[in-house]
């Protein structure tokens, strides 16, 4: 890649080319849990360079505005939220959830009020998630359909953690394959969620092969690797525009996984996770393990969203254990040891310095995409990502005969058939 070309996919802020584009999508912002109640505190909210509040007023309503009063500048956090509004405590300047000022308690009576209103985007709760669409109201996308946002609350668990670094290199470490078998050897046989499967144990074959597919919402991403003689082990990552990933699954009956890597500001991301079973609810041993911070969670600061293993403490590397094998990289944790290299390139990685081989492709091909559609955005053509169809798709991981027809299976295994269980080794 050449400069600009790096300077165009990782630029997110107002009138930027990835940013307009991103801005035409409905953006994960917060759980919903984290606007538990009407009258609630609000919440701070970074998206794509832009500094917000969210609050639930009196009536249940979402709000999401900006975050400063438009009076002196001060932040509405420190806002009162009462009365079907939030106030500033400064001088009592009062927004609705639309942005509109509705009360100047020094100017009452004037209606000087009613030209007065900050920025303001829609929000809809679905799926246990708080999203918002901050791109042109006409260009509007359909609701998210996602398979885990239409699952019972039961079915799903969701949780989020900051990254320190901008939001592409991260994602383009959840459509990495081949880094599964050196990085989480270990701990594909020691995590609760991963040990004594079939996944765990062909996963650690460094013989990795891709075969990659275009879909109409990004890439099917397919690694095979060696499993018994005359059969292949295949994974299938799906990567959904514009910045989805679906883990394979690594045995039948476990659940799925999958992420969001959703630009706070240019050297900054949420790393969103999902993890879903379309038939059933999530057992009471596997949501202890992600709430402990196992599988693909992580264990996080108390009252935040910063993982208890961040940059300040060296990821609580164990030089130990990593010379012993149960951690290859001496890091615990699925989660964060993608995260620690993922920062380790800086906050934005230089990409004019990287010598990329044949297991890089799919990255390559969602870079190519991602461009491709922020410069398409002045046509007429449908976003890829965004229709109901490009969506539901699912992960899968399957044996099949070294002959076997791959692209035929892939087609098959990646459908969400309600109800029925996906497709697993």
């Amino acid at each position: 890649m050449n400069s600009q070309q790096n300077e165009t996919l990782t630029r997110t802020g107002p009138g930027t080319e990835m940013g307009d584009l991103f801005r035409r999508y409905w953006i994960p912002a917060l759980l919903a849990t984290e606007l538990p109640e009407p009258d609630c505190p609000p919440v701070r909210v970074g998206l794509l360079s832009e500094k917000l509040l969210a609050f639930r007023d009196t009536d249940g309503k979402i709000g999401l505005i900006g975050e400063f009063c438009a009076h002196r500048g001060v932040s509405l956090w420190f806002g009162r939220n009462e009365e079907h509004g939030i106030r500033c405590p400064y001088h009592g300047w009062k927004y609705d959830v639309n942005g509109q000022c509705v009360e100047v308690p020094s100017e009452a009576n004037t209606g000087y009020c009613d030209k007065i209103k900050l920025t303001s985007y829609p929000c809809v709760e679905m799926g246990g998630i708080i999203w918002t669409y901050m791109g042109p109201p006409d260009k509007q996308p359909p609701l998210p359909a996602f398979e885990w946002v239409e699952l019972p609350d039961s079915h799903r668990y969701l949780s989020k953690r900051f990254q320190e670094c901008n939001y592409l290199q991260a994602m383009e470490g959840g459509i990495d394959s081949s880094h599964v078998s050196f990085l989480h050897r270990g701990e594909l046989d020691t995590d609760p969620l991963h040990r004594n499967t079939q996944g765990a144990k062909y996963a650690r074959s460094t013989n990795t092969v891709f075969d990659i597919l275009e879909s109409p919402g990004g890439l099917v991403i397919g690694a095979r690797r060696d499993a018994e003689p005359g059969v292949n082990y295949w994974r299938l990552t799906q990567w959904i525009m514009p910045w989805y990933t679906l883990i394979p699954p690594y045995g039948g009956g476990h659940a799925l996984n999958g992420h969001a890597w959703v630009p706070i500001d240019d050297n900054n991301c949420i790393a969103w996770t999902m993890t879903f079973h379309p038939q059933r609810p999530l057992s009471a041993d596997e949501l202890s393990a992600m709430e402990s911070g196992r599988g693909v969670h992580c264990e996080l600061i108390p009252g935040t969203f910063r993982p208890v293993a961040n940059r300040d403490n060296d990821y609580l590397m164990d030089r130990a254990g990593q010379k012993s094998g149960r951690y290859y990289s001496g890091i615990k944790g699925l989660a964060i040891q993608d995260a620690s290299l993922q920062e380790s390139m800086g906050p934005i990685a230089d990409r004019t310095r990287e010598n990329l081989v044949s297991t890089d492709n799919a990255i390559l091909m969602a870079r190519q995409r991602l461009l491709k559609a922020a410069r398409g955005l002045t046509g007429d053509k449908p976003l890829p990502g965004i229709d109901r169809a490009h969506q539901q798709q699912r992960s899968a991981s399957f044996l099949l005969e070294v002959n076997g027809n791959f692209r035929e299976k892939a087609a098959d295994a990646t459908l969400v058939r309600p109800g029925e269980a996906h497709v697993a080794v």
